[in-house]
């Protein structure tokens, strides 16, 4: 099998909002980065009240970009798109590069599927796709092959459908499932039947992807050329309540944060409520208004 060595790659998962995208996307981050590839990212969230499944307003998505050369943005048009149905297909494929690869969920394509996209016919069937290189793949059903003495539920097992995918991109750019096989036995250590289905599904899609005929090529990128140091993974959030932290600490000011939690600024809340050792108070309010009226209500009283 062919190696093609990339210097940058561009990858976007796409599903609905309950496919675990971003949770897929989180995974292949931390694995690229701790290969020492520099990784940057942009998960564009669902709404916090969920679309009728199968719809366009309900796609969520997550994008990277990792190379052996420095990264600063997360990229423009993506080399590959995973679509894990057909609404995922059609609001992501005009940001796709010509000749990019579309790997796409057989069982997400099907007949009210395509009617909630706006499809009158399955653009995996016509010519629709020709400019670029098409891997259809029975996600579904090889995720359930795989777990079918797993003891669990249909939609237990569906859950699983994005470790497949995960492990068959693994594959893809020559990863290794290590860290998330830590992160599984850590995440699921008290539910032994869902951590075993996890990784069954995880390695089920490396085996496949090792094993299937239709794929010809593998894909390497060597981890890129950094100063030594001590490195971390960072999301916006988190740099945005660090700045808090640093700005209240210089200014010689308590922080003082008032919020309502709602996806995707929940992760400031929480992750300044865990920093208490820095004179940090935080404050759930009931609604946005009073969380507002909290704050200022702190600075009158000399908190930043």
């Amino acid at each position: 099998m062919n190696s093609e060595k990339k210097k940058e790659v561009v990858i976007f998962f796409a599903g609905d909002s309950g496919d675990g995208i971003q949770l897929t996307g989180g995974q292949f981050t931390e694995t690229t980065g701790l290969f020492g590839n520099d990784v940057s990212t942009f998960p564009n969230f669902p709404a916090e009240i969920r679309a009728p499944k199968g719809s366009l307003g309900g796609v969520s998505g997550y994008q990277l970009k990792f190379g052996s050369v420095k990264v600063f943005t997360p990229g423009d048009k993506y080399d590959v798109l995973v679509a894990m149905n057909a609404a995922a297909l059609k609001t992501s494929l005009p940001n796709l590069k010509k000749r990019g690869i579309v790997i796409a969920n057989l069982d997400g394509f099907d007949k009210k599927s395509l009617q909630l996209a706006g499809y009158d016919t399955n653009p995996l069937e016509g010519n629709e796709l020709d400019e670029y290189h098409v891997h259809k793949v029975d996600v579904t059903k090889m995720t359930r092959n795989a777990l079918k003495d797993s003891g669990l539920g249909v939609k237990e097992v569906d859950r699983c459908k994005n470790m497949f995918v995960l492990g068959f991109i693994y594959w893809m750019y020559n990863r290794s499932l290590e860290y998330t096989l830590q992160f599984l036995n850590t995440k699921f250590k008290t539910k032994e039947d869902i951590l075993n289905a996890n990784i069954n599904a995880l390695k089920a899609g490396y085996n496949f992807g090792d094993t299937s005929e239709a794929f010809t090529a593998r894909y390497s990128v060597d981890p890129a050329p950094m100063p030594k140091g001590t490195y971390r993974n960072i999301k916006g959030n988190q740099a945005t309540a660090l700045g808090m932290i640093s700005a209240a600490h210089k200014a010689g000011l308590d922080l003082f944060y008032g919020s309502y939690p709602i996806t995707p600024a929940s992760d400031v809340l929480h992750f300044l409520s865990r920093h208490k050792n820095f004179g940090v108070k935080t404050f759930q309010a009931e609604d946005e208004i009073a969380a507002i009226s909290a704050a200022i209500g702190a600075s009158y009283g000399g908190g930043l």
